[in-house]
């Protein structure tokens, strides 16, 4: 056995796509779209050379392992440090024991990277981490509302994910979730991320945040470049500053016979960043008022920052750890399935502070980062 490590070179897609396909996810969208896979491993001034930000295990010039990267800038209170986010962590069968496991993951956890995060982690997988002393995290609170006079529909989600629920049961969570009314948007809202957001608005939360770098350059790679979905820029300007809201539509799909059924529609707030209370009302008027024009049922947006989290619960959008059966609410959608946690887990230096559901997180951190969305 000769085991060698490397990052993947422009060519090797296809192999790379094999392997997914075989040992990661049948029919993963990787393996469906190259153009998303270009787009999330060739990330521009983030990668050097032509190659992709992708590590292989080899064996004897056998394909045995892989595992993707995604660096990108990393910000503690104003203070840049390199970042990657790592995915698609594959070992083939015949080389889960020994070192190639451990082998591999290091090809990323080096001094070029002193914050390495893997978002949605299979909890069985959470071992190595352990072992590595990396720190395994909480589940990313999730908020949830559902539009006025949808309940109905809501729950019917409810009972496609979980059908041993009874009516009653999964109307009464939807309920819990309901807005009780709209409310008429009092400001025009930009579609377009503001030209000073770097100088002004990103200054001001990079000192008081920790995570990933939103700065404009991040804004457009991550929402206006990506080449599978079409994300809604809400953008509203509160005296020199701006309160950023950006979501995206999800179809609901259920898994049949005759292949897959669409049955409702959602949104996903991917992020939110009032400038204030105020900023965060007119920002929720403003989804909701496009929520009911794209017929969706509601919307739902994951992140652990305490402070955003308390805009987002006084703004209409209820944590659904506050009711019991809240955490049943599906939220794997294509196609439709009950839901378990979304574990993370990272390696990092000890000077960050927590990151869990906490009051006073300081972690900006979404759905959004890392892969965690992306078409199924």
């Amino acid at each position: 056995m000769s085991l060698e490590f490397r990052f993947a070179n422009n060519g090797e897609y296809p192999r790379i796509s094999a392997f997914i396909d075989e040992f990661w996810a049948k029919n993963h969208i990787f393996v469906r779209s190259k153009e998303l896979f270009d787009w999330t491993f060739k990330r521009p001034g983030f990668w050097e050379g032509d190659g992709y930000s992708f590590a292989l295990g080899e064996d004897n010039g056998d394909l045995m392992g892989i595992l993707g990267g995604v660096p990108y800038n990393f910000n503690a209170y104003g203070k840049i440090r390199r970042g990657v986010w790592i995915m698609n962590y594959a070992i083939r069968p015949d080389h889960r024991k020994g070192t190639a496991a451990l082998k591999l993951l290091s090809t990323f956890r080096n001094p070029s990277f002193p914050v390495v995060i893997a978002s949605g982690l299979n909890p069985a997988t959470t071992a190595i981490y352990k072992v590595l002393r990396g720190q395994v995290l909480t589940s990313p609170p999730r908020h949830v509302l559902v539009m006025p006079g949808e309940a109905g529909r809501m729950a019917e989600l409810i009972r496609t994910a979980n059908p041993e629920w009874e009516a009653g049961r999964a109307l009464a969570v939807a309920e819990a979730f309901q807005l009780p009314s709209l409310v008429e948007p009092v400001a025009e809202a930009g579609s377009k991320f503001p030209a000073q957001w770097d100088e002004v608005d990103w200054s001001i939360l990079a000192a008081k945040t920790v995570g990933a770098v939103r700065d404009l350059e991040y804004l457009n790679w991550r929402y206006c470049m990506h080449p599978c979905f079409d994300y809604h820029i809400i953008a509203i300007p509160e005296g020199e500053r701006t309160g950023l809201l950006v979501w995206r539509l999800e179809t609901v799909r259920q898994e049949t016979e005759n292949g897959r059924k669409d049955l409702d529609r959602f949104g996903r707030v991917v992020e939110f960043i009032p400038t204030s209370d105020a900023n965060g009302h007119i920002l929720m008027a403003a989804l909701t008022a496009q929520l009911k024009a794209a017929d969706a049922v509601g919307a739902d947006f994951f992140g652990y920052h305490g402070n955003v989290r308390r805009m987002l619960s006084d703004a209409g959008m209820h944590a659904t750890a506050q009711r019991t059966d809240g955490p049943a609410i599906p939220f794997l959608f294509q196609p439709i399935a009950p839901s378990g946690p979304l574990v993370n887990a990272m390696f990092s230096d000890p000077d960050l502070p927590p990151c869990d559901s906490r009051d006073d997180c300081a972690w900006y951190w979404t759905k959004s980062d890392s892969d965690q969305d992306r078409p199924n």
